[in-house]
């Protein structure tokens, strides 16, 4: 039984009271560590602290590839070759240039990248998925009864995967991974100014390609169906 096991079960129990009223416990949480100390620790063979950042990073980073890409089995792999950086020291992180959320999403963006080219080298010489599931991103189980509003979700998820990757990414980390501008940039190595400009193109695109979907103020079906499924 762990140490932590020990406590929780320690505080469990009930308390003890003596005839001058309740015996009052001020309960304090261990120190939880954060993205830093766990890299440290990763990087020192820590097998724990790697098991306890992959428990609290693997979720987002899986879904920025499958939202990138439409293809679970890439999203699977990325996020294993992610943590395989890391196990590796092959990255090396500086603080004062954002977050471990942040580098990592930057490493799954290059490696997603670069599936992806070689995914459309392959396409260009006819050996790409006829039925089209790889470049359609599988939904996730998504609480709509309403069929209509369904075809919308799915065109959504089609219309975000139709664009440009540079505009595709930037969706993705803002508007379903709900970044900040700030640390959008951080991920993509570029100028806040460019995520905003990037962005502001992309939900036109977006728009234009929903248009015969719905008829609603532009950009806003794109937020909010696409997040459904983020």
């Amino acid at each position: 039984m762990s140490q932590l096991d020990e406590q929780i079960m320690e505080l469990s129990r009930p308390s003890e009271r003596i005839n001058k009223g309740p015996v009052r416990f001020r309960m304090t949480q261990p120190d939880i560590p954060d993205d830093y100390d766990l890299l440290r620790s990763v990087l020192n063979g820590d097998e724990q602290a790697l098991a306890t950042l992959y428990r609290r990073r693997q979720g987002s980073i899986y879904r920025f590839a499958l939202q990138m890409s439409g293809s679970h089995a890439l999203a699977e792999d990325v996020t294993q070759e992610v943590f395989m950086v890391l196990i590796r020291g092959d990255v090396t992180y500086d603080p004062t240039r954002g977050s471990i959320n942040s580098l990592m999403l930057g490493i799954a963006r290059n490696h997603v990248l670069r599936r992806l080219r070689y995914q459309q080298a392959l396409v260009s010489f006819g050996e790409g998925s006829e039925d089209g599931h790889e470049h359609g991103l599988v939904a996730r189980d998504c609480p709509l009864d309403d069929v209509t509003r369904g075809e919308t979700i799915d065109a959504v998820r089609k219309a975000v995967l139709s664009l440009p990757p540079h505009y595709r990414e930037v969706v993705v980390l803002c508007e379903l991974q709900e970044l900040s501008y700030v640390d959008a940039a951080r991920v993509l190595g570029c100028a806040v100014g460019t995520v905003r400009s990037r962005l502001h193109r992309a939900r036109v695109l977006l728009t234009e390609k929903l248009r015969p979907v719905a008829d609603e103020d532009e950009g806003q079906l794109a937020t909010r169906s696409a997040r459904c499924f983020a």
